[in-house]
């Protein structure tokens, strides 16, 4: 079955820091491209950031420089590293594929961010 599953969130300072987790159950190498989406009470699910096969990554306005994607394929394994996090990062952060039409969605990780 597939499954993304993400973690490390938390409730944190305005100006700290997170980093999220995304495993999923097949194997991230025969995926292209992946990325951390996020949505906000009352607001539309936004991509943030994503990463290529090849590791090539683009982001958001509202995160560069301040939010890092990576991949490790031999875990199966996503990560987004944030930091200075402000007040309205603050959402449920999911994983999933960019092209090629989404895998089934998993619960997400919620982010809290205060002022």
């Amino acid at each position: 079955q597939v499954q993304l599953v993400e973690s490390g969130g938390g409730l944190v300072q305005a100006g700290g820091s997170l980093r999220l987790s995304c495993a999923a159950s097949v194997s991230t190498e025969n995926i292209n491209t992946i990325g951390w989406y996020r949505q906000a009470p009352g607001k539309q699910r936004e991509l943030v950031a994503g990463i290529s096969s090849g590791g090539r990554t683009d982001y958001a306005d509202s995160v560069k420089g301040r939010f890092t994607i990576s991949r490790d394929n031999a875990k199966n394994t996503v990560y987004l590293q944030m930091n200075s996090l402000k007040p309205e990062d603050t959402a449920v952060y999911h994983c999933n594929t960019i092209t090629g039409g989404f895998m089934p969605w998993g619960q997400g990780t919620q982010v809290t961010v205060a002022s």
